[in-house]
Formats: C-alpha cells, sequence, structure tokens
C-alpha cells in the first residue's frame, strides 16, 4: 500500500475495527439486501471468497461452502475470527492475494472504490479463478453522492476518506480490460434503512421497475472470466435427446443429417404417445445404425414435450445436453455451432433463436411470430439478458448445470409443460450467461405441429406472470 489513498483508508479501517460491530448492526438492514441479492444467484455448494470481507458479517450470510474471507485491515480479520470462527480469514492486500483454492464465486461488496489500482486487483482476482468462476461487484449509485455525504455531515455515516465513485461503465470497462466480461448488471435498494413496511414494499417492487431503479443506491455487476483456451474442439462429449410425437417420417432423417462434433454424441429418442408408428420408426433406426451412431430409445410414461426432455436427460451421459425437435425445424446441420458456443465460454446456456432470418413461407404461422416477440420483450425485460426466442426448441447447456438446476427446480415449481422455461429460468437462478444462436428457421417436411396456440399461450402467460414474482419480485 504506497499509495497515499490507501494508506488512509487503511488507517481508517484500522481505527475503525473495534466499533465496526455496532456500526453493521445499526445498517445490517442495507447490508442484508446486498447478501439477499447475491444469495439468489450463489449455490449451496459453491465455494466462496469475499474480498475487502471487514468482520465478515455478509460473508457469513451468503450461501455456499469453504468459504473465505480476505481483507488489509489486521484489526478488521482479528474481529472477524472472533465473531465467525468456522470461516477461513486471512490478513491479504487484494493487489497480491496469494491463496491456493480456485472459487465458484468471488465477492467485491462496495470495495472497489477504495483500491488504489481496481486494474491490479481484478488481475490478481483472476489467480483464483477458474474458466466457471462468477464475479458479483456492488458498487454506488453516484447519485446517491451528495446524500451519503450529508450522512457524513449529520454524523449518520462514519466520514470516511475520498473514494472513486465509478459508474457501471467504468467497472465493465475495467473487467474487459483484465479478461472478465460482465454478462447480468442489476439496481437495488431504494431504501438503505429499515422503515417498517415501507423499506419492505419500495425495496421488493418499486426498485425493480424501469425508470425508478435508476434511483437505487446499488449497481449490482456480475462478470466472468473470458476463456481463450483454444483445446475445446473435442474435449466433450454431447447427449441429443430428440423427442419424438407423430414423427415416423422425421426420424432417419435425423441420423442422416446429424453432422459428427466434439468428442461423442450419444442420441436418445424419446417417443410419446405417438398414434402413427413412431416407436415403430424408433426401433428399426436404433438398428439399422447401431455400427455408427450410439442410439438410446425410450418411451414416454408421462405428456408433454418437458416431461419428455427431463426423462431423456436423467439418461444421458454426455457432457453437453442438447435438445433437437424430431420435425426439424431446426436443422441438425446447426448443432455443430451450439457446441462450439458452449464448449469455447461465448455462453453457460445457449439458445436457439429463429427470430433473426427469415422464415421459410410456412415454416412459423403470423399469430406464432407475435407470441414470441411479445414474450421475447417480456422474457428479455425478466431475464435482464436479450433472449429473442424463448420457444425455440434447441437449448443446450452443461449436463453438470443442469444437474443443479433439477436440484433446484422446486424454487419455479412444476406447471411448463414444454419444457423451455423450466430450463430457461432454471439456468438465470444458476447464474448462468444465457445468449441467443441465431438458426434459420425451415419449414415442416413431414406431420402437423402439436402445438396449440391460444391453449398454450395462455399456459405461457400464466407461467411468464409466475416468473415474474420469482425472477423480479423475490
Amino acid at each position: 500500500m504506497t499509495d497515499k489513498v490507501g494508506k488512509l483508508f487503511y488507517k481508517h479501517f484500522q481505527d475503525f475495527a473495534l466499533n465496526f460491530k455496532r456500526y453493521r448492526v445499526m445498517y445490517r438492514y442495507y447490508w442484508s439486501m446486498i447478501a439477499h441479492y447475491h444469495n439468489y444467484f450463489i449455490h449451496e455448494d459453491d465455494s466462496v471468497l469475499e474480498i475487502g470481507c471487514g468482520t465478515g458479517d455478509t460473508l457469513s450470510i451468503l450461501k455456499g461452502i469453504n468459504k473465505t474471507g480476505i481483507d488489509f485491515s489486521e484489526n478488521m480479520i482479528d474481529v472477524a475470527k472472533e465473531l465467525h470462527p468456522d470461516i477461513e480469514f486471512h490478513v491479504m492486500d487484494a493487489e497480491n492475494i496469494q491463496l491456493d483454492n480456485k472459487y465458484d464465486v468471488i465477492v467485491l461488496s462496495n470495495v472497489v472504490s477504495i483500491f488504489d489500482n481496481v486494474i491490479d486487483v481484478l488481475n490478481s482476482v483472476k489467480r483464483v479463478c477458474h474458466p466457471r468462476t462468477k464475479i458479483f461487484i456492488t458498487s454506488p449509485n453516484y447519485f446517491w453522492y451528495p446524500i451519503v455525504r450529508l450522512g457524513e455531515l449529520l454524523r449518520l455515516k462514519k466520514k470516511a476518506p475520498e473514494s472513486s465513485w465509478l459508474t457501471p461503465n467504468d467497472i465493465r470497462n475495467m473487467l474487459h480490460l483484465t479478461g472478465f466480461e460482465s454478462y447480468r448488471s442489476a439496481k437495488g435498494v431504494l431504501i438503505p434503512i429499515n422503515i417498517p413496511v415501507i423499506s419492505w414494499f419500495a425495496n421488493k417492487f418499486f426498485a425493480r421497475l424501469p425508470l425508478l431503479n435508476n434511483l437505487c443506491l446499488n449497481n449490482y455487476i456480475i462478470s466472468r472470466p473470458i476463456i481463450d483456451d483454444a483445446d475445446f474442439e473435442n474435449r466433450y462429449s454431447s447427449t441429443i435427446v430428440i423427442p419424438a410425437r407423430n414423427e415416423s417420417g422425421n426420424i432417419e432423417d435425423a441420423i442422416l443429417r446429424m453432422p459428427q462434433f466434439g468428442k461423442h454424441i450419444e442420441i436418445i429418442f424419446v417417443e410419446g404417445n405417438s398414434t402413427d408408428d413412431t416407436w415403430e420408426k424408433i426401433k428399426e433406426i436404433q438398428s439399422k445404425y447401431a455400427d455408427t451412431h450410439d442410439i438410446k430409445i425410450m418411451q414416454q410414461e408421462g405428456k408433454g414435450k418437458g416431461d419428455a426432455v427431463r426423462k431423456g436427460y436423467r439418461a444421458a451421459t454426455g457432457d453437453i445436453l442438447m435438445i433437437l425437435d424430431a420435425d426439424l425445424t431446426m436443422p441438425p446441420e446447426e448443432l455443430p455451432k451450439f457446441y462450439d458456443a458452449l464448449a469455447f465460454g461465448k455462453g453457460e446456456f445457449i439458445n436457439g433463436c429463429r427470430l433473426v432470418y427469415p422464415m421459410e413461407k410456412d415454416a412459423m404461422r403470423f399469430l406464432n411470430i407475435l407470441g414470441n416477440k411479445f414474450f421475447s420483450m417480456a422474457f428479455s425485460w425478466l431475464l435482464e439478458s436479450s433472449i429473442k426466442d424463448t420457444l425455440c426448441g434447441t437449448k443446450v447447456m452443461f449436463r453438470t448445470d443442469y444437474e443443479k438446476l433439477i436440484k433446484n427446480k422446486k424454487f419455479f415449481g412444476d406447471f411448463d409443460p414444454f419444457g423451455d422455461f423450466d430450463l430457461i429460468f432454471g439456468a438465470y437462478k444458476l447464474n448462468l450467461k444465457l445468449i441467443d444462436l441465431p438458426i434459420r428457421y425451415q419449414e415442416r417436411i413431414y406431420g402437423d405441429t402439436n402445438i396449440s396456440r391460444f391453449k398454450h399461450g395462455f399456459i405461457l402467460l400464466r407461467m411468464c406472470m409466475y416468473a415474474t414474482t420469482k425472477i423480479k419480485f423475490w
């Protein structure tokens, strides 16, 4: 800490440490709101590192295992060890992190503004990241600067040395310069002190609304390392689940048009109560291509595509899970692009998008297009990501992520007959980076659609409203 500002903050926190516990109790509502936001995305099995942990109070209420806290103030760490003996704490400069572990989650809560050099800190953070690490950064909204200074003058807040008030764009730029990408951002906390009922209502509802949320105290940014390892082309195996109901005429084409990619491809057909000879055709194709393709077949006891996908995924052995609708309107030839996007780290949940390129004349009916565009806008707002096409059948993710998603499935409930929203909502809750992959949507060659525009449209609308309560107003 050779910088003058760093020395000022070091002295500030050293002197403040003995009274910090009482101070945190006064403002525990505010700090609990930050932990509440983080805990929405942190999984119980995640390892967590907090940089600038202070007395460890926030870290103590975060989810996760193998929790570690570091801080440059010896006095702060002494208090943290006394208060939270079950957590590992170290006196350590953020610019020179010396830890042997790689963490799933790294938290920097309202500390980036006091660092001597944020770029040096982020370069140091890379030492304790693996390719799937998530970095949570909380910073104050500059709109609140005069309010905070007034609070210090009125002795409602302890006066601190002058710090940097970095904008979200400043932080995103420094993340980019150091090899990270920010993929999710939000704002929160309109009222940082607990006024019974009023604070709860304002922070739960008003703080989530467009325009009003620009007045929130906190800016939240979630980022992840940019993968620069080029050795992913043949690293992963894939399982392609093909739900099939009355699709007899498409079964063999699904095999003939399937490209080779990755280390190995496992194909699982799940037949779902067909009234034609789809099941007989699947058995025939499995036997016919047994020497060249790894094909597994099963019949569905339940109903709906979602049930079929879950059955196929339970039997899957591939590292990467893919869905291919048996109508082949999403061309099988496009699947290597999904593999590449996931394997090379472009996203962690790859969603097919049919609404970019022009479609063939009868590929999608007009009302379906309108419905898709409506749900696109609704879910882009909900998920804080640009999701243009929620209903494309092809969605791709790692099997390890899906296993976590299933454990957390009770959070959103079980009324999605399609399976698309189970996966999208679950991926958001797992804090995965969602990304659209444009495809050329083609006209169905065999059979008729199994989708009812109005019946299923109302189901989707109901799901959208329900998801709003679980994502925006939790």
